[in-house]
């Protein structure tokens, strides 16, 4: 769809009057933003009723993508370039005196996700409308989202991030398509017409699922699926009789119940209300997904035992889990199907992708929590894992052991990710790596019963957002010289090893990156009050905190460091400026101490005249989308230093190799492809194998003490932590990171600890070679192609939901 200068300058205008009765020279940023914003909004709505008509034309199978995150990042920009409308939409701003860098920075991030999972499933978004693939995401309209971090005095202090305060102009709200939610109350059992038992829950408490639209925009082919995220309302609002007999709480609790539900993401659930919290969450907006996927079929349809044929369920991680009860539950009780015909559309309809092998992360609610909020759902697992432990006693006789692994009811506890693999006819992981350590570890005994069931689908990201959008230098060079197919055909980037021998296209794609480098010291200088050399090693580590990923271990290398330029040693290495950014779970104590030991190592570094400029550390704070794409783009080295076999995939080692970072990592997640992908050459590997880590995880024979005890520079960073070199007001605000590296350290940081700053070396050496470093980064960039979110949901799509692509007539949504 051609959009012309004049006609979207015509569009501002009258949004300017409509919305706040002003003429665009009185216009603020923030009223440019949303009128620039409806006026593309009118564009996009003309393709989104068009793409829906073709897909009702052509009845075509639909994946619904369940997750509990949806990380967006800004809709503004984005939307600009899939539509291919950059060149109208600057030159009519600039011509009405604005600068379209200056509006997009008014939008908020969308508090919809935190970590990869949820920036997974917005580039699954991105790619499932690009190739034309009908889809629906489905989740929660978090009004606060995680949280908005702010670094006080070193520590991360978690505010609510208001991102709808001024209202978001790319939604719609749909309250024609409203659901009810029930919780709690009891299941009666009544005999039916047909002579069947039929069964209803009554004196529940529910809620109205209100779904909010926002528009998903393919890459210049007219294609506009739907990310629809659900809103909680109360059914009466106010219980007048209630509050005249005195019960206050019980006027409100239906309003107080739709508030909390959709407040926040991932509540803190160290309590029962907060584990009850999420319960809610996830059954809310799988409930209020799956009525309406299946009310959405039968308007169509008159077969509902043949919806597994027109529809799919994606479950995103085990968050969306219930899904496999509920969907039995609407066809038993609203359909009155038998158990089996039920059961097959279920396991027909229903696949499940593993996202980590970390245990906690495999949710298990209290079966007393999860059969009084959710009674007849409960009822319908305890049906299903009761036909399944059948099974399990007629493959296995007798053997308690497998019951024990496998059984969805076990030990108090509904265990979700059983339940998505009994249930689900798919169960992929998400790097080969993991996939591997599921079948032949985590889930070995499920993989022995149905291998059929288990593969293999490796992450990936979208280059639109991540290259085209978020560094336009870099594009520009490559599209100069390989064309622009790459914009929708990563593969196409191996056309770029044609120049790595080319000094004069290695110098300037050192130029671009000195100059986005320079964009991100700018921003570090606004943001953090500290100036940085774009002429030193940018080196990056950016991710969602927890132990695992080991944030831990670079900062305690980059106390080592400290410890040498002040001995006067490492005077010759080159300048390093180490950038991290995370959020921490609120609930999550020893993560927070890292960011905090983080910031204060920092403060005393960046404030030593002895350092003589050889090392700064910097935290970024509150870091998301929009600040992330600036800081793949300016990044010299990629630090993915996870402990190997317990990162299932990892997406930002992607998006760094994608912008031109050189990997520092382990051999884990999809950090074994990649460097399959660049050879080993162009990668620094350190640290345990993934095999090495579980054997002594099994049999044991790690003791951190004997590392301590022997390893001078070691035990010198782990004293450092309590003798007050990083601590002014109170030594012994990191004694637990001390305990927990000497007595336990699980995740094997001071056990990788040579080898990391072993590996640190060679980066440094690597770089001084600059010839060399840029030829490297031009590789990892023209072999990025198999890391595409489209290549993924290519896979996806043809191999598990068996979707057909779908054209549309452009010149209709005109």
């Amino acid at each position: 769809m051609e959009i012309l200068k004049e006609e979207l300058q015509k569009s501002i205008a009258y949004n300017m009057r409509m919305l706040y009765r002003k003429d665009i020279e009185e216009a603020t940023p923030q009223q440019m933003y949303q009128a620039v914003s409806y006026a593309l909004k009118d564009y996009i709505i003309d393709m989104w009723m068009n793409t829906h008509k073709t897909y009702e034309e052509e009845d075509a199978k639909t994946v619904y993508y369940l997750s509990m995150e949806f990380l967006m990042g800004r809709a503004l920009g984005n939307n600009i370039i899939n539509m291919k409308a950059l060149p109208a939409v600057k030159e009519a701003l600039e011509e009405l005196g604005f600068s379209l860098e200056n509006i997009e920075e008014e939008e908020p991030d969308p508090a919809l996700g935190n970590g990869g999972l949820g920036r997974l499933a917005a580039c699954f978004l991105d790619s499932l409308s690009t190739l034309g693939y009908p889809a629906y995401g489905c989740g929660i309209r978090y009004k606060y989202g995680m949280f908005k971090q702010a670094i006080e005095n070193g520590y991360q202090v978690e505010k609510p991030d208001n991102w709808l305060k001024d209202g978001y102009p790319f939604e719609i709200k749909r309250a024609e398509y409203t659901e009810e939610i029930k919780f709690g109350g009891y299941v009666k059992m009544i005999m039916g017409d047909d002579g069947r038992d039929h069964f209803v829950q009554e004196n529940c408490l529910s809620v109205r699922a209100v779904p909010y639209d926002i528009p998903i925009v393919g890459y210049d082919n007219g294609i506009v699926n739907t990310l629809r995220i659900w809103d909680a309302e109360a059914i009466n609002d106010f219980n007048l009789d209630s509050f005249d007999k005195g019960d206050y709480q019980r006027a409100v609790e239906q309003e107080n119940l739709a508030r909390t539900i959709t407040e926040v993401l991932y509540p803190n659930d160290n309590h029962y209300a907060g584990k009850e919290l999420r319960l809610k969450q996830q059954y809310f907006f799988v409930s209020a997904s799956v009525q309406r996927a299946v009310k959405k079929y039968m308007e169509n349809h008159d077969d509902v035992r043949k919806l597994h044929e027109k529809v799919c369920f994606q479950l995103n991680d085990t968050h969306p889990t219930v899904t496999i009860a509920e969907l039995m539950r609407i066809l038993l009780d609203d359909y009155y199907l038998t158990w089996n015909e039920a059961w097959e559309v279920v396991t027909k309809s229903c696949a499940y992708t593993n996202h980590t092998i970390m245990s906690e992360a495999l949710e298990k609610w209290p079966i007393d929590l999860f059969s009084k909020l959710l009674p007849r759902v409960y009822q319908i697992i305890e049906e299903i894992n009761r036909r399944f432990i059948g099974l399990l006693n007629e493959k296995y006789p007798g053997n308690q052991d497998k019951i024990r692994s496998m059984a969805i009811l076990y030990d108090g506890q509904v265990r979700m990710a059983n339940l998505a693999i009994v249930a689900g006819y798919s169960v992929n992981g998400v790097a080969r790596l993991h996939t591997e350590i599921l079948k032949n570890v985590q889930l070995k005994d499920f993989y022995e019963l149905w291998p059929e069931k288990f593969n293999n689908k490796t992450n990936g990201i979208t280059q639109r957002r991540f290259l085209l959008h978020g560094n336009p230098l870099l594009a520009k060079w490559i599209t100069d010289r390989i064309g622009d197919g790459w914009i929708t055909d990563l593969s196409k980037m191996e056309k770029l090893l044609q120049f790595v021998d080319s000094e004069e296209d290695l110098i300037s794609l050192s130029e671009v990156k000195q100059k986005n480098k320079a964009r991100l010291a700018k921003y570090i200088k606004e943001h953090n009050g500290i100036t940085v050399d774009p002429e030193s090693v940018f080196d990056v580590q950016v991710k969602r905190l927890h132990e695992y990923k080991r944030q831990l271990l670079n900062i305690l290398h980059v106390m080592y460091l400290y410890n040498e330029i002040k001995s006067g040693n490492m005077l010759d290495m080159q300048p390093r400026t180490f950038i991290f950014g995370a959020k921490a779970s609120a609930g999550y104590r020893r993560a927070k101490a890292i960011i905090k030991l983080i910031n204060n190592v920092g403060n005393v570094i960046n404030n030593d005249p002895a350092v003589r400029g050889l090392i700064k550390v910097v935290f970024i704070e509150n870091y998301r989308v929009s600040n992330a794409e600036i800081i793949f783009a300016a990044s010299d080295v990629s630090e993915q230093i996870s402990t190997a076999s317990k990162e299932a995939s990892g997406t930002g080692n992607m998006k760094f190799m994608l912008n031109g970072a050189i990997t520092l990592g382990t051999m884990d997640g999809a950090n074994v492809e990649i460097v399959e992908e660049v050879g080993p050459e162009n990668a620094v590997i350190f640290g345990l194998s993934a095999e090495e880590v579980i054997n002594f995880e099994r049999n044991g024979g790690y003791d951190p003490r004997e590392i301590y005890n022997n390893d001078l520079r070691v035990r010198r960073v782990v004293d450092q932590l309590v003798d007050g070199t990083y601590t002014e007001e109170d030594v012994n605000i990191f004694r637990e990171l001390y305990d927990m590296l000497l007595n336990r350290d699980e995740y094997f940081i001071l056990k990788d600890f040579a080898a990391y700053a072993e590996a640190q070396r060679r980066t440094d050496a690597f770089y001084k070679d600059r010839k060399a470093w840029t030829r490297a980064a031009l590789i990892n960039i023209a072999k990025s192609g198999k890391f595409s979110s489209d290549r993924t949901i290519e896979e996806y799509a043809t191999e598990l939901w068996k979707l057909k692509k779908v054209t549309v007539d452009e010149h209709k949504a005109e």
